[in-house]
């Protein structure tokens, strides 16, 4: 098989090799949410652990370390890729961390993620690759990965589609994503596109995990907009419904709030669809698929009148 070529500037391809070195090392990290991964970090401290003492803690958990800790190569390919930093203690810090899924390494950006153009990688990123692994047909010429983040969705494709590209606003996300790709060998195309404005091709298959959240910050991986973090699911149905090639199928994987006992998304949804059923929607799923996330947001202002944040998946297949 020959082998695939990938266009990377010289940061990624620090972060190229450093993957491929934890790799060999036998490095895993399953990411957990961020207030797990707060908790968990607050008691090692509290037991007197709060340094990192093993490539997990250094590239998993994000917990400061010493120089001698790390070889020397991997602390170069930090520096190289500018993803290394001083903490106010005289120790340093990852500014990545690298998750595993299905045998596959991931890097995205370090915890926590405040910043506005963090790359997200989490549990919503294991049930979204899960989700289009039981949904997406066996073969598809075009997919296209939309708020496609690190890749993960797109690379979950890989044998299943003869082309994959990744859309993503966030142009670190895109770079994250080719890493990725990468150290998958799986070919990637990337696009700079708010949802699907530059995606110029109709594609056989949409996948998305969209930003579903309301958050105060307006961080771009996380906001959704609307009035609880609705607005870009609606809108990506909207333009995917339009976008899609005849007998075309989307995939979606987001969040939606419940409020006195309904489905506010749900709600939204269907009249877009209903629209449609006439001459383009051959038919949909809609499936509640956990009924209870990130509860700590019920206390916010944001969603003072919802009864709880449930992630669902809809499945649209085209005429």
């Amino acid at each position: 098989m020959n082998a695939i070529q990938f266009d990377l500037d010289v940061a990624s391809l620090a972060l190229l090799e450093l993957g491929r070195a934890l790799r060999r090392d036998g490095y895993a990290f399953v990411t957990v949410t961020p207030e797990t991964h707060r908790r968990i970090n607050e008691r090692a401290a509290a037991s007197g652990q709060s340094e990192a003492r093993s490539l997990r803690d250094v590239f998993g958990w994000n917990r400061p370390f010493q120089r001698g800790l790390l070889p020397r190569r991997m602390l170069e390919l930090l520096a190289v890729a500018d993803q290394i930093e001083p903490t106010e203690d005289g120790m340093w810090r990852s500014k990545v961390r690298f998750s595993t899924a299905e045998s596959q390494l991931f890097v995205h950006s370090a915890y926590p993620t405040v910043q506005h153009d963090a790359v997200f990688f989490g549990p919503d990123t294991y049930r979204f690759c899960s989700l289009v692994k039981r949904w997406a047909p066996q073969h598809v010429q075009y997919a296209v990965d939309v708020c496609g983040g690190s890749g993960a969705g797109g690379i979950a494709l890989d044998g299943r589609a003869g082309r994959i590209a990744i859309a993503d606003v966030n142009r670190k996300a895109l770079a994250f994503a080719a890493i990725n790709a990468a150290l998958a060998g799986v070919p990637l195309e990337t696009i700079e596109s708010d949802l699907l404005g530059n995606v110029s091709e109709a594609p056989d298959l949409i996948i998305a995990n969209p930003p579903y959240m309301r958050d105060a910050a307006g961080r771009s991986y996380r906001d959704g907009g609307g009035e609880h973090g609705e607005y870009l699911s609606l809108r990506l149905v909207r333009e995917a419904l339009c976008k899609l090639a005849p007998g075309g199928e989307l995939i979606l994987y987001t969040g939606t709030a419940i409020v006195g006992g309904v489905d506010t998304l749900r709600a939204q949804i269907a009249p877009l669809l209903q629209a449609h059923a006439a001459h383009a929607v051959h038919d949909f799923i809609y499936e509640e698929l956990d009924p209870d996330v990130f509860g700590e947001e019920l206390s916010t202002s944001g969603y003072a009148n919802v009864d709880r944040i449930a992630v669902v998946g809809l499945h649209v297949r085209m005429s």
